[in-house]
């Protein structure tokens, strides 16, 4: 018990048993998100942005970066059909800059929570106005469409390999695992 991040009473992510498949899907979903926020918490601006091993650059704060980034574009520009707008932590000729432009400031870590809470309030709201007869409607990307389905399984596979790396960056920063 000594190792983990929370009472297992007072874990925050919910193991109910939903019923249906956009409530089974919304509730990993949600679980993920906890993970990777459980696991930045406690932490100042240098931990988050302590990077892995060279030469690559990510970091927690990086990763909070990255997954505003993929909520944006997966829940806005693709589910709402907003393609032609920016992404958002992208720079002009930077493929990585979530993760480059993760940087040990105050500024930075507020920005990319902030940013990260309101992507996440905003796929939420999103998926509030669905229901599960919807997730196999498929919507333009590329030449192509995806489904709400795919989607939302993709969403769930992002934060799950990300969460991966972030126990292991946890673990390299304090030494903290598990949960």
């Amino acid at each position: 018990m000594s190792n983990m991040w929370s009472d297992p009473a007072d874990d925050p992510r919910s193991y109910g048993n939903p019923v249906g498949e956009l409530a089974t899907l919304r509730e990993y979903l949600t679980n993920y998100r906890i993970t990777l926020e459980m696991k930045c918490q406690g932490l100042d601006p240098e931990q988050l942005a302590a990077r892995s091993v060279p030469p690559s650059t990510m970091s927690l704060l990086g990763l909070v970066r990255h997954m505003a980034k993929v909520e944006n574009s997966w829940f806005h520009r693709v589910l709402d059909e907003h393609l032609d707008d920016p992404q958002i932590f992208r720079r002009d000729g930077e493929r990585d800059w979530d993760f480059t432009g993760a940087v040990a400031d105050q500024g930075v870590v507020e920005e990319a929570f902030a940013r990260w809470e309101q992507e996440i309030a905003a796929a939420d709201a999103w998926l509030d106005g669905i229901d599960e007869s919807e997730l196999g409607r498929e919507v333009p990307l590329g030449e192509g469409t995806v489904s709400i389905r795919d989607v939302l399984v993709h969403m769930i596979e992002e934060y799950a390999r990300h969460a991966g790396h972030a126990d292991l960056l946890r673990e390299c920063i304090d030494g903290r695992t598990g949960q």
